[in-house]
Formats: C-alpha cells, sequence, structure tokens
C-alpha cells in the first residue's frame, strides 16, 4: 500500500493535470442517473484534495475543475430529461430503479425550483433530480441559475476539507500513515455495518411480514398456552405489532450470535485465532495522537459516565412519573452489568495484555464496556424514538449505534479486549435490551417527554463524559501505553528445539489456517535477500499503478507480477521474493517467498530479529486470455527443497507429531546469518 501511494502521488507531481480533470469527470459523474450512485466521486476528490498541501496539487485548479464538472452534470441530465422527457425512464437501467424515481419526484414536488440546489447535497437523489427538472418544464435560465449557485457552493465544502485533513496529517508526521490507515478502517467499517443494515431492512422485512404471518395462521390453529401467547403477541391490530416481531427476530438473532461465539470462546475454534490476528494487527497502528483519542472514546464508556446517564435519565423519568419506565431502565442497566460480570467470572478469559485491571474486571469475556453501553444508550435511544417524528428517529439511532461502535472498537484498538470479547459484548447486550422491549412494550406507553429526555441524556454524557476524561486522561495513557520490548529466547535454545514454539501455519484474519510456515531465518532480512539473489530469487514487483495493470494481461512474465500481500497473525510480510521456474516446465509457474516478523529476538551476546515464512509454487492461469490469475499449489516440500539449495547453510528439523499431512512432510528449514554449508 506505502508503495501504491507513493507511486501514485510521484505520477501525479508529475502529471497534476491528470488529478484535475479526475476531477471535472467525477463531479461530472455524480450527476449522471445510476452512474453517480455507484462512482465513488465523493470519496476521490475529498482524498485529492488531501494532496495539497504537499504542493502536488494547486487549490484553485482543483476547485475549478470540480466547480465546471458539477455544473457539466447537472446540465448534461437537464437536457436529457428536456430531450427525451419520460421516455427515458423506461429505458435500461434507469427503469431498474423506480424507487430512486419516486424519491426524486416526490423530492422535486416538495422544494419546487430549489430542490435542484438542495438535491446536490441529497445522496440518492442527487443524480435524478435535474433529469426530473428538465422532464417538468423548469426553465433554462431558472435551472442554470440554480445549477451553477449549488456548484459554487458544493466545490468548495467538497474540495476545503480534504485541505485540512491534508494539514493535519502533514503536521502529524510520521504518525500520518498509521492515523490514515486506522480512519480508512474505521469508515470502511462503518461503511460495511450501515449497507448490512440498509440491506437487511430492505430484503429482511418483507420475510419477516411473510413469517410473521405465516407464525400467527399456525397459532392460531391451536388452543394452547403458548398459541395464545403468540396470537395475542403477533396481532397485527396491536400498534406495536411491528416493534413486537422486530424485538423477537433481535432476540433470537443476538441470542445466536452470542452463545455461537461463547461456544468458540470455550472450545478454542478458529475466532480465538482471529482474536490474536486481529489484536497485533491494531497494536501496529497505534500512534501517540490515536492512542489519546481512542482513550477518550473508552472513557465515555467507562462505569463512571454509565452511571452518570443512568442516574439522569432515572430521575427525569421518576419526575415524569413514568414508575414502570424507570424501573425498566434501571432493570436494564444492572441486570446487563450483573449479568456480564457472573460470565466474566464463570470463563475466566484472560485480556489480552497486562493492563492495570484487578478483581473481576481482570477477566475478559465478554466486554463490559460493550455489553453496558449498547444497553444504556439503545434503551435510551429506544425510549427516545417512540414518541418523535419519523424524520428525527434515523438521526437518533444512527447517533447512539456509532458511539456504541466507536466505544466497542477503542476497546480493540487499545488491546484491552479480543474482537471476540466485544463481540459477545454487543451480542449479550443486544439480546438482554430485545428481552426487555418484548416485555416492555406489551404495556401501555408511559409519557416521557423524548425531548428533553434526548437533552437530559445527551448532557449527562458530555457533563460526565468531560469529567472522567479530564480526571482520568493521564492514568489511562500509563494503563493503556504500548508495552515496549520484545521478548527474547537463546539462540543456542532456537537452534536446538525452542523454533518449535513458532507457529506452523499462516493464520489469517479470519482465524483461518493456511499454508505451512517452512521456513525460518535469523539475522537481518537484507542478508537474507543477498544470499538469495545470488542464487536467481527477484525481489517481487512493487504495487504501482503500472504494474498492477499487469495483472490484466497475458502475456506477462511470471515475475513481473507484484505479489499478493497476506496476513500472518495480523501482519504484513516484510518482504516478498520470486523465483521464476524453468521454462521447460509444462504450466506458468514460480515460487514465492513471504516472509513475516514475529514476536521473539535472539539473544547469543548480540540481539538478532527472528523472522518466519512460507515459500509456496504460484501457478499461473490466463481465463480466455484476458487476464492472469494465480494459485498457490498445495504441495509445498519441493519449494521448501528449492529455498533451502539456495542458502548458505540451515537444517531442515522435524515439528512433532501431527503437523505432517499430504501437503507437507512437517519439516521446517531453519537458517541463520553467517552459517556455513555443512
Amino acid at each position: 500500500m506505502t508503495f501504491l501511494v507513493s507511486s501514485i502521488i510521484e505520477f501525479l507531481t508529475a502529471h497534476p493535470h491528470i488529478a484535475y480533470l479526475a476531477v471535472f469527470l467525477l463531479a461530472l459523474s455524480e450527476s449522471i442517473p445510476i452512474i453517480g450512485v455507484v462512482v465513488p466521486g465523493t470519496a476521490v476528490i475529498l482524498a485529492l484534495s488531501t494532496l495539497v498541501p504537499s504542493g502536488v496539487l494547486v487549490v484553485w485548479p482543483l476547485l475549478l475543475a470540480a466547480t465546471l464538472g458539477a455544473i457539466a452534470g447537472d446540465g448534461l441530465s437537464f437536457w436529457l430529461g428536456r430531450r427525451y422527457h419520460r421516455e427515458i425512464l423506461g429505458l435500461w437501467p434507469l427503469k431498474q430503479h423506480p424507487e430512486l424515481i419516486q424519491r426524486s419526484e416526490a423530492f422535486f414536488t416538495r422544494h419546487g425550483d430549489k430542490s435542484v440546489f438542495l438535491a446536490r447535497f441529497t445522496p440518492g437523489v442527487r443524480a435524478f433530480v435535474p433529469l426530473l427538472a428538465g422532464m417538468l418544464g423548469m426553465t433554462v435560465r431558472r435551472f442554470y441559475a440554480v445549477n451553477i449557485a449549488s456548484a459554487l457552493t458544493w466545490a468548495p465544502s467538497h474540495i476545503l476539507p480534504g485541505v485540512l485533513v491534508g494539514v493535519t496529517f502533514s503536521i502529524l508526521g510520521a504518525t500520518a500513515k498509521p492515523l490514515a490507515i486506522l480512519l480508512v478502517v474505521l469508515v470502511a467499517a462503518g461503511w460495511v455495518f450501515l449497507h448490512i443494515v440498509r440491506w437487511t431492512l430492505r430484503r429482511g422485512i418483507p420475510y419477516l411480514i411473510v413469517g410473521v404471518g405465516r407464525l400467527r395462521n399456525w397459532a392460531g390453529a391451536h388452543d394452547t398456552w403458548l398459541n395464545r401467547r403468540l396470537t395475542s403477541l403477533l396481532d397485527p391490530a396491536r400498534p406495536e405489532a411491528r416493534a413486537l416481531a422486530l424485538s423477537t427476530v433481535l432476540l433470537v438473532g443476538a441470542a445466536w450470535l452470542f452463545f455461537g461465539i461463547l461456544e468458540d470462546v470455550v472450545s478454542g475454534d478458529p475466532l480465538l485465532l482471529a482474536d490474536s490476528a486481529i489484536y497485533r494487527a491494531l497494536q501496529d497502528l497505534r500512534t501517540t495522537p490515536g492512542d489519546a483519542l481512542m482513550i477518550a472514546i473508552t472513557e465515555l464508556g467507562d462505569t463512571k459516565v454509565v452511571l452518570a446517564v443512568t442516574i439522569a435519565v432515572a430521575l427525569w423519568l421518576l419526575f415524569k412519573r413514568a414508575w414502570r419506565t424507570a424501573t425498566y431502565w434501571l432493570v436494564a442497566i444492572a441486570g446487563a452489568s450483573i449479568l456480564n460480570t457472573i460470565i466474566k467470572v464463570a470463563l475466566h478469559r484472560a485480556r489480552p495484555g497486562e493492563l492495570l485491571y484487578s478483581g473481576w474486571s481482570a477477566f475478559s469475556f465478554p466486554s463490559g464496556h460493550s455489553t453496558v453501553n449498547v444497553v444504556l444508550y439503545g434503551f435510551l435511544a429506544f425510549l427516545i424514538t417512540r414518541d418523535i417524528r419519523l424524520a428525527w428517529r434515523i438521526p437518533v439511532a444512527l447517533g447512539a449505534a456509532t458511539l456504541i461502535f466507536l466505544i466497542a472498537f477503542s476497546r480493540l484498538y487499545l488491546g484491552a479486549h479480543w474482537l471476540s470479547d466485544a463481540l459477545g459484548g454487543l451480542a449479550f447486550g443486544v439480546a438482554w435490551l430485545a428481552l426487555l422491549g418484548l416485555s416492555y412494550l406489551r404495556r401501555q406507553a408511559e409519557r416521557i417527554e423524548p425531548g428533553r429526555l434526548l437533552a437530559i441524556g445527551c448532557t449527562a454524557l458530555i457533563l460526565a463524559g468531560s469529567s472522567n476524561i479530564y480526571r482520568s486522561h493521564a492514568m489511562d495513557i500509563d494503563r493503556y501505553a504500548v508495552k515496549v520490548g520484545t521478548p527474547t529466547m537463546a539462540a543456542t535454545n532456537w537452534w536446538a528445539s525452542d523454533w518449535q514454539q513458532l507457529p506452523a501455519r499462516r493464520i489469517d484474519l479470519t482465524g483461518q489456517k493456511n499454508e505451512p510456515l517452512t521456513f525460518q531465518w535469523a539475522g537481518g532480512l537484507q542478508e537474507l535477500q543477498d544470499v538469495l539473489q545470488r542464487n536467481g530469487w527477484r525481489i517481487s514487483t512493487d504495487w504501482t499503478p503500472l504494474n498492477a495493470l499487469n495483472w490484466l494481461s497475458a502475456r506477462t512474465d511470471p515475475a513481473d507480477l507484484p505479489v499478493i500481500p497476506l496476513f500472518a497473525n495480523g501482519r504484513l510480510p516484510s518482504l516478498a521474493l520470486v523465483r521464476p521456474i524453468s521454462d521447460g516446465a509444462p504450466v506458468e509457474s514460480r515460487l514465492v517467498l513471504r516472509m513475516w516478523a514475529v514476536d521473539f529476538e535472539l539473544t547469543n551476546g548480540l540481539t538478532a530479529p527472528l523472522w518466519i515464512g512460507s515459500v509456496v509454487e504460484e501457478r499461473l492461469y490466463h481465463p480466455l486470455s484476458l487476464i492472469t490469475l494465480t494459485s498457490a499449489q498445495p504441495g509445498v516440500d519441493a519449494p521448501r527443497s528449492t529455498l533451502a539449495a539456495a542458502l548458505d547453510g540451515g537444517r531442515l528439523l522435524s515439528r512433532t507429531e501431527g503437523a505432517a499431512d499430504s501437503d507437507w512432510d512437517g519439516q521446517v528449514l531453519i537458517a541463520r546469518h553467517g552459517e556455513k554449508p555443512k
């Protein structure tokens, strides 16, 4: 990724006009129906804008390109509407999205001519409103007056934030890269979560309605206590029938997820391997500014803040004489905390690092922060959204979900919990919340004034959170600081037997075991690289835009294809080498060596780094003679033997019984710098 980004920046430095043209086309494409929904124009424009402070691009041509592109895009869409009228809506692919057209028509009807300005900043309808303006007879003069005004506002609103981000990262210096990666991870995770929720609501609710109808019919056909309860619960005449059905689905789904994670934690399934890999990957991304931010977020979820928000909301409910709601509120928070502690004590699972926790808090599963905060803010959002306008429900729910997600993620980032702890805590909290919701919804709602309840909850969070951050931040920086120091191992012990402490197979971020790790090296990677290059191995081609295009060719030299980086225990390879197989081979193939750092240093007078690697044969395929694909072959013994022959020395040692299978004889090649051949 570093090589790819660096090469892009170098290319744009030499050819800045390409960036300006790209911004123009991206701004134009966002105003074209369907294309504007698919093309990530805003994201790319923001990314290019971050290059302004470094001098790669200039802000004024960038603003001009974005403005002209936005004007041209809306103008083209408007012309299509005036020229083809409603006939264009019957063409593919527009006819495949009638819901977007209906939303856009309603938007245009509600806002009139000013909808052209407002739509520029409204996802979904943005690409359709200019088209509809042309269809519905908006005058050209009035359209372009609004179009130009909106473009002059839209362009700075996209370019200048990117410039500000670029200035911020230039000030951060060396910490900018890991912070940028962390930001990408957070944005990507949020984007995936949002789209999963949207897809589930869009596709799942129709199936839910059908399933509830069938369950209601089945319950009505039998006269038992359970059937009568189900019939009453699913009665469509009840105003809360849909919420009750949704709570039931949430309860079943969250409970299923929690018990699945619990089973993996108890039995040691691959999820625990994913825990270790993701923990290592996040710890490698940590920086001082990132730590300060994540510590502040995790402090918002501390017990002191939870108690303050709980008491403030409870007092308001008691003031409004909402006795039943206040009881449910206190039972929800207290019950989640007590049950979470009971599970922790029962499992006695250790935390990832040696943090300053004692007593019951020293145990890890499930995450208390995740459990209690999802109940606290989930129940608060539920109470607020029941009695407010529909337009306010989504912002409140989205705000609560964002806060819950950030608190849970901060626990992972700071190394306070494993991934399974956070997921288990969220699942348990949602299940507990859904169970209480089923009981609460079956009774008459009480008057709680949701607007004021929202203000009280936010005020309590801000005041208590700020106070906790002020009082605890310095101590928490020491508590969550990255532990400096790498475990050591005597070189003689590693050479004799302790090499078996290193993992036998590569574990990816999902916890799956992959190809065997058949090579261990003690010493610098440069020395290993020098030895292998003298024996026919080559450094992997960098991932540049030009080299990446080699995958789109069917006539590329196997040695010129960049090596795909693979994770091992949360780390990307520090070195990748390739060795073409002789032209006489029946198929195109190459040997690929990847080397990863491990958490050990060898000591024998002087310390030496320790590395672990895999060497595999990759065969090349050319589907339809258009592109190149690679496939790692299962047998690893022959590639390891080829590597051993290229080294100045080394030993083949067998792992303990159980490591060998049909693809691997269980032997590992260990070598060290300066070892002479025997």
